[in-house]
């Protein structure tokens, strides 16, 4: 497999970029204008991902999504550029500022979490960018049974209708 694909999501898409992140993405999410979005796509090689239809016939990379749900609009874009992603947090960027995670350890870790985790968790992963702290918690395991889930039902196109 080719190296996976990076993105730059439009103010409407930012729980995508989000998203995309969990998934292991390279996944930027500007509030810019038209042409800065514009710009960043062609500056760095990376996918356009809007719901404007015109925004999206400018860009030399885009992709217009039609799905109005953020789980039918993972699908969706997964479906377009035959993506087929691992449902795993393993990979996962720094859902606040798209940082690469790092692993830290547990000592190190501990001083910047609450007391309790610190004294029920042994792994931890540092933003390299804004350095926040990851852990398992437990919403983890709803997050990868919604990315089983959004990997394992096909894209219906469904979206299109509506």
């Amino acid at each position: 497999m080719g190296p996976m694909p990076r993105f730059v999501c439009d103010a409407m898409l930012g729980s995508l970029a989000r998203w995309l992140r969990f998934y292991g993405f390279d996944a930027l999410f500007l509030e810019g204008t038209d042409e800065e979005l514009l710009e960043v796509s062609r500056r760095e090689e990376r996918w356009l991902v809007t719901r404007d239809g015109a925004l999206a016939a400018h860009g030399p990379r885009s992709v217009c999504l039609r799905a109005a749900t953020l789980d039918d609009q993972l699908r969706e874009l997964f479906a377009r550029l035959d993506l087929h992603p691992e449902p795993t947090l393993e990979r996962a960027r720094c859902s606040a500022c798209n940082g690469e995670l790092e692993s830290v350890p547990a000592e190190e870790a501990v001083t910047n979490v609450p007391p309790f985790v610190g004294r029920t968790v042994d792994r931890f992963r540092r933003c390299t960018s804004c350095g926040r702290i990851y852990w398992a918690g437990s919403h983890t395991g709803r997050i990868v049974d919604r990315m089983r889930r959004i990997c394992s039902e096909p894209d219906t196109g469904k979206e299109a209708a509506e």
